[in-house]
């Protein structure tokens, strides 16, 4: 794809669009030095907004596109990472929401520093900024880098340096406000697109005729039966069933409860039950993710096995883009793309934002220059966005060296070496009193250097490690480690620091809490088995 596929329409739709973005922002702008900080917490949301804003931080345009590519790749059953995670969205609503509300605490970090002390919640700093290097920045910039590619042409490099280069510009101009003021309706705006899409394709891929695109779905010459299976054999080398059931609960609970971006609605609930009924209301939501972002990369497959596409092939990772461009009138790809590329440069700076703000005040401030000044502080801040800039620039390069991947296999092979010493210090430290400073500091480095270092191998240095062991599995296998040695470890410290207790909110659920998640749990058990029947 390239330019020649956008319409003048689409040109002037999609740079009104971030020139009104612009205005926004600068209002903004100037409403909040009016008006002070709008955005102090106020632990006051209630159950819809705590799951509507966990569900749109999840299901971002990176994701949206990701999942169109696993689903033209492979079917259905990429949507275990979305059904799957009930379970552990539950682990954090009865077992975490009562510790993090029960402590008061504002950050994770600082719930590891009451756990663990200020040494835990150091060099949880640390890890932060490469979560957010990696997960946030990086992983971004290769999502992007992608419809750039598609538009422009572009190499990746240049692609990620384009988006870097916008969302800069954007932020001197005020942009970001903007799209943090309107990302709610910029994220309803996708959800309607991408639902859009999935009705129109099927309609066309049945001859305008919406029953029968379903048969022509349904029809195991055109889609494999097995693109509408969860669970596959093991012998299946992308989605084998048991690399999914012990390796996703490692990425699970780092995600859903350790995840500060994920846990901040739940930490900003009214009280715990209204944070456990959002919790709740996030994991139905998290069932429309298989029709409203897997399905279209299914109907993009069928389309392509039709002939709806004339002879051109598509690559998976092009899969939504290549809906939208066919299928979309003038004006509403270039409002498509904008809406998409405003998403990217808000996660784009908001990372880069979060990265300055994370080593400035918890490293400089705390440990390096206790009494820098604020002009100080500010060059420091400076230096380091540009710095983690080009990290992420490096890294993002790395990733689209990835082979024999798509993309949303990218995504989750990159985030399952991140996952296990976060998943491992956390559930030790609520689970164990006995687990010491010593174990948590220890896995917190040693356990990163070495989740990362074996990610490096298996998915860059070492042919053939992939073939060997899923990279879930290998997750799994890390995490046990560093359990084990975090139990080792414990037993053998002399200064274990059975003084730091978490309290917990010392109240039982009420009775619609129970109710709601039983019936949640009914409707995914039922989802399992019918979709496991071909």
């Amino acid at each position: 794809m390239n330019t020649q596929n956008l319409d003048a329409l689409d040109w002037i739709i999609l740079v009104a669009y971030f020139v009104v973005l612009i205005a926004i922002g600068m209002w903004a702008s100037s409403k909040a030095k009016k008006s002070g900080n709008m955005f102090l917490a106020s632990r006051s949301l209630r159950w819809h907004h705590i799951g509507f804003s966990m569900w749109g931080t999840n299901v971002g345009p990176s994701m949206l596109i990701a999942s169109a590519s696993a689903g033209f790749s492979t079917g259905i059953v990429s949507g275990n990472y979305a059904w799957y995670a009930f379970v552990f969205i539950a682990l954090l609503a009865f077992v975490f929401a009562p510790r993090y509300l029960g402590t008061g605490i504002s950050t994770l970090p600082e719930f590891m520093g009451l756990r663990f002390g200020d040494s835990t919640r150091n060099i949880l700093a640390w890890y932060t900024i490469v979560t957010i290097l990696i997960s946030w920045l990086a992983l971004t910039l290769f999502a992007g880098g992608i419809i750039i590619r598609q538009v422009f042409g572009m190499p990746m490099w240049l692609s990620a340096m384009l988006l870097l280069a916008i969302s800069a510009f954007f932020t001197m101009l005020g942009g970001l406000k903007a799209v943090a003021y309107t990302n709610v309706y910029q994220m309803v705006l996708l959800i309607i697109v991408s639902a859009t899409l999935t009705v129109v394709g099927i309609w066309k891929l049945g001859g305008d005729s919406f029953s029968h695109g379903i048969a022509v779905l349904a029809n195991p010459d055109v889609v494999p039966s097995d693109y509408w299976n969860l669970f596959r054999p093991n012998t299946d080398p992308g989605y084998p069933w048991l690399p999914i059931i012990l390796g996703y609960p490692i990425m699970g609970v780092w995600f859903w409860c350790t995840d500060q971006s994920m846990v901040q609605p739940v930490l900003a609930a009214r009280n715990l039950s209204e944070g456990q009924r959002g919790a709740n209301f996030t994991g139905w939501l998290k069932i429309l993710d298989v029709a409203i972002y897997i399905l279209p990369g299914v109907v993009c497959f069928a389309m392509v096995k039709t002939g709806f596409f004339g002879n051109v092939q598509v690559n998976a990772d092009d899969a939504y883009l290549k809906l939208v461009y066919e299928l979309f009138p003038a004006g509403m790809v270039g409002l498509v793309l904008a809406v998409l590329t405003a998403a990217l440069i808000s996660t784009i700076g908001s990372a880069l934002n979060a990265l300055s703000t994370v080593f400035t005040m918890d490293i400089y401030v705390k440990n390096i220059r206790p009494k820098a000044s604020p002009e100080e502080i500010r060059k420091t801040g400076r230096v380091v966005t540009v710095l983690g800039a080009l990290v992420s620039i490096v890294i993002t390069v790395a990733v689209d060296g990835i082979k024999g991947m798509d993309l949303f296999n990218v995504f989750q092979s990159v985030l399952s070496f991140i996952a296990p010493p976060m998943a491992a210090v956390f559930l030790m430290g609520v689970f164990w009193k006995r687990c010491t400073t010593l174990a948590a500091n220890m896995t917190l480095t040693f356990g990163t250097v070495l989740s990362i270092g074996t990610g490096i191998l298996y998915l860059w240095v070492i042919p053939g490690f992939s073939e060997m062991v899923h990279f879930m599995l290998l997750s799994f296998f890390i995490f046990v480690g560093l359990v084990a040695m975090m139990i080792v470890v414990s037993l053998y410290d002399m200064n274990a620091n059975e003084k730091h207790v978490i309290v917990a909110v010392n109240e039982k659920p009420a009775r619609s809490v129970i109710i709601a998640w039983v019936s949640l749990a009914v409707v995914m058990i039922a989802l399992y088995v019918f979709f496991n029947g071909n």
